[in-house]
């Protein structure tokens, strides 16, 4: 054949048929899924400062380590409470004209999966803390530490964001150590992370492979098992395993007059509206809020640390911590 001995005519040929092969099997679907596939309806862009933490999400490589989806299977029901969507990502942008969307999804999940920690662990303090040495709230963690983003300062100002780190933290650092701009961006962007509710009346997609496992985070069991396992899921990243807390950071829930005390109303409160009444230490959230605990993992929470580490507290029970929350929402409503 002639074309094949003209090689203006094989690379234009050649050329045509790929990018029509282009354009019929990658571009056609492509723009398909775009037109069937809307953000879900309560999805935001990303602020100005969540977008630039954005950036340096990547630029720090921490997609290596950890993923953005919540997979259909049992095991990932920590990580978000229902499965990953295309709607999930479909209110993601173009990166720049020359660079691809990105979505950051992951294929590694060496650290825990960052789909819905803006629900999980909405603490500035602990993110802060996390990001310039893991081993403070997690002694296990084997996360590399960003110190570059912090800087230590002897008198800092009053906009400066000042991170109560423990002091064996920061040996040969002398005066207080604040957040670089970069810092609060990265944390903007990570408490950004949030799985978004479906729509009034959706379907919510069932999580596949069950198992029955002994000890259950969705228990409605009040028992100290269940309490346990709830309190290192949600508790123990700020008030540690020994509930002994981080001095200047987090307070001890060790000998503490509110986990003894006889004040119900004020420790329900304090799980599920959070606490900031103290100014040496961080802002606790609103956990049991964001985590929709019922009366059952309330109650079992409080039993738990009412019996653990030397405390002597009264245990409670189911129907006297859902009086509380009633109360706590009535009250809640009125102040509205």
């Amino acid at each position: 054949m002639n074309i094949f001995n003209n090689h203006k005519k094989l690379y234009t040929t050649a050329g045509a048929l790929f990018l029509g092969l282009t354009f019929f099997t990658a571009i056609m679907p492509a723009l398909q899924n775009q037109k069937n596939t809307a953000p879900l309806p309560e999805s935001k862009p990303l602020s100005g400062d969540a977008l630039a933490g954005k950036m340096i999400y990547i630029s720090e490589g921490c997609v290596a380590c950890h993923s953005q989806q919540v997979r259909n299977v049992d095991m990932d029901k920590v990580f978000g409470s229902r499965p990953g969507m295309a709607a999930d990502y479909a209110n993601i942008e173009r990166t720049s004209f020359w660079q691809n969307t990105a979505t950051l999804m992951g294929t590694e999940r060496t650290g825990p999966d960052l789909t819905d920690v803006g629900n999980r662990q909405p603490s500035l303090d602990w993110n802060l803390m996390h990001l310039f040495n893991p081993r403070t709230v997690v002694k296990q963690s084997i996360m590399p530490s960003y110190e570059w983003l912090f800087e230590t300062k002897l008198h800092p100002t009053k906009s400066d964001v000042v991170v109560n780190v423990p002091p064996e933290f920061l040996k040969g650092l002398h005066g207080k150590l604040v957040a670089k701009k970069e810092a609060l961006q990265l944390v903007a962007y990570i408490q950004s992370l949030k799985q978004i509710p479906l729509p009034d009346g959706s379907k919510t997609p069932i999580f596949l492979y069950k198992k029955e496992t002994k000890v259950s985070l969705e228990s409605n069991s009040s028992s100290d098992a269940d309490g346990k396992a709830l309190y290192i899921a949600n508790c123990q990243s700020c008030h540690q395993a020994n509930g002994e807390g981080l001095k200047g950071a987090f307070p001890s829930l060790k000998g503490s007059p509110i986990v003894n005390g006889d004040n119900l109303e004020l420790y329900v409160d304090i799980i599920m509206n959070g606490y900031d009444a103290r100014a040496e230490y961080g802002v606790m959230s609103a956990v049991g809020t964001n985590m929709e605990f019922n009366e059952h993992q309330v109650a079992a929470i409080i039993n738990y640390e009412r019996t653990s580490w030397g405390n002597t507290g009264k245990k409670v029970s189911p129907d006297e911590v859902k009086k509380i929350m009633d109360f706590i929402k009535i009250k809640a409503t009125a102040a509205k």
